[in-house]
């Protein structure tokens, strides 16, 4: 067991020693991301004079660029993207802004997020919700209908942007503390304020026409890569007393092998093992610090084509420490006692 701590704490220092922000590389990557994602929104306006049907295309590409936008906010709420705080404050609200997700509000929730990874009793802030296939087979009829809604795909990638941009970023938890809920507000009025401006400027029609595409193809990518980098097969999930920092990092977060045009949208992120396992490296250092350390090579890889097979998990089995599927839990609904037959156990990353 010591040994293995040490193997542990050894691969999260050699991943540490690339949590160096590079000012320079960091002030190039908002310019080739900012640039042309206001080029392309400036050009959809003006193809709006030939035809929405070109207008639209042109917004959704640069809805990916909203993506990439939005990595860069994520690096500015770990305090990565710049060596200045200051500058990850500044830069992180303006893009929030962009990306209509408030700065502090959603710095606090995904730093739970990555403290509780995995976790099975701390479930409930800045993920997914998952439900264990015991639980499941304990919930009302009500308690599984909306769990099976949530994780209908339609429901999650096609009504989960509007819910996430009008809704969940919108609205201060009751507890928060007063930076909190200024961010909120400022990252709010701002959105106001310059979606106002523009609405006067070229029309509410045009405005929708281009902003519409732009959020919902986001929003929906955005959700899209957090759910399918925690939701594989043998994902990591553990008990309180059972879990460890380092596994789930490494054991629960995926490589998610893009093609090279997707990784630079996506800002990497695809190599969310290294982020979860050191979450100060910056997106742009991310490639190197996993091709860097061997041990990481042997985290999940996905790829674009099998990623797809994630929909189809939906609960997670607590004994074979893996995803199933809703049809391979009904039998079990008729006979809960074949809960306990489940008793196979999956290799973890360090016995692979």
């Amino acid at each position: 067991m010591n040994e293995q701590k040490q193997k542990q704490k050894e691969l999260k220092k050699s991943v540490s020693t690339f949590a160096k922000p590079d000012t320079v590389v960091g002030v190039r990557q908002l310019l080739n991301t900012l640039l042309p994602f206001l080029l392309l929104w400036f050009l959809a306006y003006q193809s709006l004079s030939i035809s929405a049907w070109l207008a639209v295309p042109l917004a959704m590409i640069a809805g990916g660029f909203v993506v990439r936008i939005f990595i860069i906010f994520h690096d500015c709420t770990h305090g990565s993207f710049f060596k200045s705080q200051k500058a990850n404050r500044i830069v992180g609200t303006i893009s929030g802004i962009i990306t209509l997700f408030p700065f502090e509000k959603w710095k606090r929730e995904h730093n739970i997020h990555h403290a509780t990874s995995g976790n099975l009793d701390k479930r409930g802030t800045g993920d997914i919700w998952v439900m264990t296939v015991e639980e499941y087979a304990a919930a009302s009829f009500w308690g599984r209908l909306a769990y099976r809604l949530y994780r209908n795909p339609i429901v999650m990638f096609g009504l989960g942007p509007i819910y996430l941009f009008l809704i969940a970023n919108r609205f201060n938890r009751k507890d928060a503390k007063r930076k909190e809920r200024m961010s909120t507000y400022i990252t709010n009025a701002s959105v106001v304020a310059i979606y106002s401006l523009l609405i006067l400027a070229i029309g509410w029609e045009a405005f929708l026409i281009i902003q519409l595409p732009i959020l919902y193809v986001a929003g929906s990518l955005g959700i899209w890569l957090f759910y399918v980098q925690h939701q594989f097969e043998d994902s990591y999930y553990e008990d309180e007393t059972e879990w460890d920092f380092v596994k789930a990092a490494v054991d629960g977060s995926s490589y998610y092998k893009l093609p090279k045009l997707l990784q630079w949208v996506s800002g990497s992120i695809g190599y969310h093992h290294v982020h979860h396992l050191s979450p100060r490296v910056p997106n742009y250092h991310l490639e190197k610090a996993h091709e860097s350390t061997p041990p990481l090579h042997k985290a999940t890889t996905i790829t674009l084509g099998s990623s797809l097979e994630s929909i189809r998990f939906r609960l997670y089995d607590t004994k074979n420490k893996t995803f199933v599927t809703f049809k391979e839990v009904k039998p079990l609904l008729k006979n809960p006692s074949k809960l306990a037959m489940m008793t196979t156990k999956r290799p973890s990353f360090q016995e692979k």
